[in-house]
């Protein structure tokens, strides 16, 4: 079992940047690749990030590479997006996700879940 909290959502202007962390107890996430979705109000959950647990092989949506960056520090087991030039469109509630498993883009697959954070975007 793991318990997964999110934190360092808010409000933030079209093109600014927001770092959101994950912080894990219960069991290290040393053993889970981590990933990041993220839900807008009336849509379903949708997949932004995952990384590995080895910290390597990110893989990003296309709505946000070259935006967004994964990372994570299993020493602190914590996982973080760092989120830049953000857009309206990005608005959502992030949630950080653990699989015990490989790398997955897909809901089904993760096993943990947080309670979300909430992002959102001014034009």
């Amino acid at each position: 079992q793991v318990q997964l909290v999110e934190s360092g959502g808010g409000l933030v202007q079209a093109g600014g940047s927001l770092r959101l962390s994950c912080a894990a107890s219960g069991r290290t996430i040393g053993s889970y690749a981590m990933g990041w979705f993220r839900q807008a109000p009336g849509k379903e959950r949708e997949f932004v990030a995952a990384i590995s647990w080895t910290g390597g092989s990110p893989y990003y949506a296309d709505s946000v590479k070259g935006r967004f960056t994964i990372s994570r520090d299993n020493a602190k087991n914590t996982v973080y997006l760092q989120m830049n030039s953000l857009k309206p469109e990005d608005t959502a509630v992030y949630y950080c996700a653990a699989d015990w498993g490989a790398l997955s883009v897909r809901v089904g697959a993760y096993d943990y879940w947080g309670q979300g954070t909430q992002v959102t975007v001014s034009s």
